[in-house]
């Protein structure tokens, strides 16, 4: 009596399921690791005031100039400029620098500018390098005034 060979599909089809398994198990696990931050913990109340924020935005559209962003990379600094026709209005209001990647990052400084033309200068070293927003909230003469901006802060050398 002579045996025939073992056929090696039987064992190809269940080393297939074990390094399927195996692969899916790997992937539910590095999905449980991966850190998934909201853009906001209040993103709720944000969405209520969506109203208020669109007539602000189109009132700092409607300005006969548009406020002015520069930055030096040079020199590590960045300068927020009002237009003239805002000038001589006291003018009070809120920078919030957003880095969309890392939420930890994320801080909020007062604006006030200052002299003709209304403006103010930061220091933007303690900005990481890579992409922010800006989010430029303000008040003059009773109205209210908003302005989001990109910016890419460059490595300092």
């Amino acid at each position: 009596m002579t045996t025939s060979p073992r056929s090696p599909w039987p064992y190809a089809i269940i080393a297939t399921f074990v390094l399927f398994a195996a692969y899916i198990g790997f992937m539910v696990q590095q999905a449980l690791r991966t850190s998934v931050d909201l853009v906001s913990a209040d993103y709720y109340q944000q969405e209520l005031g969506y109203q208020r924020r669109m007539e602000s935005v189109a009132r700092t559209a409607g300005l006969p100039a548009p406020v002015g962003l520069r930055y030096d990379a040079a020199r590590q600094q960045l300068t927020l400029e009002l237009p003239a026709s805002l000038s001589g209005q006291a003018v009070l209001g809120t920078l919030h620098f957003f880095r969309p990647s890392d939420q930890h990052l994320d801080f909020t400084l007062p604006f006030a500018p200052g002299g003709q033309p209304a403006r103010q200068q930061l220091s933007t070293r303690r900005l990481h390098p890579g992409l922010w927003r800006l989010r430029l909230e303000f008040t003059a003469g009773r109205q209210q005034y908003f302005v989001d901006r990109e910016l890419v802060v460059a490595a300092s050398r």
